[in-house]
Parts: C-alpha cells; sequence; structure tokens
C-alpha cells in the first residue's frame, strides 16, 4: 500500500459522513488545502509508509479552523476558537472510531493543537496509526 491509498481510504472515510461535510465552512481534502484559506478545512496526509508485508504507516487528519477577533484590554486579537475546534474535532473523531475498512486496522494515536499565527488559525492534528497486511 503507499500514501496515496492511506490518503484516500481516509479521504473517502471523511467525506462519506453527510454530518461533518455539512458543519464545515470549507472541505476536505486529501493533500493541501487552497492557498489562504479562511475556512473550515480538513487535510489527510500520511508522513511515513514502509514498504513491506506488514506495514505500520502514520497519517495526519488536521482539522483548520480560523482564529475569533476579540478585543482584549481594549486591544483587538485574533485568539484560537476552542469551541469549534472542540466540535470539529470530536465530530471527526466519532466518524474515524466508527469507520470499517475491510483488511485495514487504524485508529487515532494522540491529538494537540497547534497554532499557525501568520494566517490566524489554529488547527487539531489527529495522528492516525494503521497496520496493514499485504498478504
Amino acid at each position: 500500500m503507499l500514501d496515496f491509498d492511506t490518503d484516500d481510504i481516509l479521504y473517502e472515510v471523511l467525506t462519506g459522513s453527510a454530518e461533518l461535510t455539512n458543519a464545515l465552512s470549507g472541505d476536505i481534502y486529501a493533500g493541501d488545502r487552497p492557498d489562504g484559506s479562511q475556512k473550515e478545512d480538513i487535510t489527510v496526509n500520511t508522513l511515513a509508509i514502509p514498504y513491506d508485508r506488514i506495514q505500520s504507516a502514520v497519517s495526519n487528519v488536521n482539522i483548520h479552523v480560523p482564529d475569533l477577533k476579540v478585543r482584549i484590554g481594549g486591544k483587538e486579537q485574533y485568539k484560537k476558537n476552542r469551541e469549534r475546534l472542540r466540535e470539529l474535532a470530536s465530530a471527526v473523531v466519532s466518524v474515524l472510531e466508527s469507520a470499517r475498512v475491510p483488511n485495514l486496522l487504524f485508529w487515532v494515536g494522540n491529538q494537540t493543537t497547534l497554532r499557525e499565527r501568520e494566517i490566524r488559525q489554529h488547527y487539531v492534528n489527529l495522528r492516525i496509526e494503521w497496520n496493514i497486511h499485504n498478504v
């Protein structure tokens, strides 16, 4: 199996959920999202996948959400939209955990939230672990 395959599988699982796709202001992408997107987008990509009969691969599902403009101490600032990140991350984890793909096993290994200061966004990174047996 190649990284294109794992990306396609995650993409199909996520886009197969009408509830999730309808909840986003943007879209779901296998690979990069559009430059300059100010929408809520999800991207999937695979970091490493050994080419062997038994493969232990690692993929990312990133949930991008624009920051909120707030006024603190009389000064406008951009802060993480915690509630929206939480809502979308919970929905994505639910979709991934309920997915069943024949002859493949994947799970959410860990989660972190990262800042993209230059574009005033944060994203939740879900690390997906794979166990693939090619017989």
